[in-house]
């Protein structure tokens, strides 16, 4: 995959598209009840989201993705779409519960990964149920306190 500039992606499609969001917020951390159902969407210019079907955003609970600039309160954007491969950022099902990992292939083995190295990596196998949901394509952060946003 070649870099591509905004400008140049931006004229790759027109128009836009609205992405639902997804109520409960996706654990980046160690799995935990979720319920689920929509909180409303997010409209994106198309070149963001390419397949409108299979695109749906989080927000994120959590900071075991801070190694892949994910932090709690952060938006990802997830297509189910595209094919996960080694280093990819996942949307997982973990046992039932929706989770953000990076997918590590080593070998023939498929682990879910935190991205902290303060937490431990889990073979896919280790999982009483274990399956790669989505990918994420990008994330949203406020580099600004929540808090001044609303008057």
């Amino acid at each position: 995959m070649g870099l591509y500039r905004v400008d140049d992606l931006a004229r790759a499609g027109d128009g836009l598209v609205r992405i639902p969001i997804q109520g409960a917020a996706l654990c980046a951390g160690f799995p935990s009840p979720a319920d689920d159902f929509l909180e409303g969407s997010l409209e994106l210019p198309r070149w963001l989201a390419p397949n409108p079907p299979a695109t749906f955003a989080w927000n994120i609970s959590g900071d075991s993705m801070r190694g892949a600039g994910i932090f709690d309160r952060d938006l990802a954007v997830a297509d189910r779409s595209l094919k996960p491969g080694n280093g990819s950022v996942v949307v997982a099902i973990v046992d039932g519960t929706m989770s953000l990992k990076r997918l590590v292939i080593e070998g023939n083995v498929a682990r879910l990964a935190f991205d902290n190295p303060d937490l431990p990596a889990f073979a896919v196998e280790d999982l009483i149920e274990g399956e790669i949901w989505g990918v994420v394509r990008f994330s949203i952060r406020w580099h600004v306190a929540r808090a001044g946003l609303v008057r």
